[in-house]
């Protein structure tokens, strides 16, 4: 039987896991650019600690898969996090939360706050980049295309200079 976007979100009793970057890691290219070197400890979480993060942050602002996984690095005192991992759990929450709310049990998870690396919109989220844009204009955020993609206009704006911590929105 086919599982849930719920059941997908589930915590793995694997995670976390702190491991030695690899060149060869299909996250690698995306962790290096944001500083970590091959041998250097990074994180992969579970969907729960990423989730936590994506709530934190209320109407108006933003964060980007970066700041979520510079947050995570630093919660565990390494150099990065996978963001490959993270992605994935990313776009299952957003899964999640629209199979929830058409069932009528909200998870309160506003996704559509969570942008791709700079700026950029989620075409794997429900309803794809169509839908996150509406999301995002509701709440007064410029949206434009830019070839087939969207992305916010001026969304460093929006960001935190810090990663994301209790109370940095208010």
């Amino acid at each position: 039987m086919k599982k849930t976007w719920r059941e997908k979100l589930e915590d793995k009793a694997s995670l976390p896991k702190v491991l030695k970057l690899e060149k060869g890691f299909p996250c690698y290219n995306a962790v290096h650019k944001m500083g970590a070197e091959a041998g250097d400890d990074i994180v992969l979480v579970n969907p729960s600690e990423v989730v936590d993060i994506m709530k934190q942050v209320p109407e108006g602002k933003l964060i980007t898969i970066v700041e979520i996984c510079k947050k995570i690095a630093k919660q565990y005192n390494v150099k990065g996090c996978c963001s490959l991992t993270t992605g994935i759990f990313i776009m299952t929450a957003a899964n999640a939360a629209e199979e929830a709310s058409r069932e009528g049990s909200p998870l309160d998870i506003p996704y559509w706050r969570t942008l791709k690396s700079d700026g950029f919109l989620n075409p794997k989220y429900p309803g794809g980049q169509e839908a996150h844009k509406n999301l995002l204009e509701k709440e007064g955020h410029k949206v434009i295309q830019k070839g087939k993609l969207f992305l916010v206009q001026d969304f460093q704006k929006y960001i935190p200079e810090q990663p994301v911590k209790q109370h940095l929105f208010t």
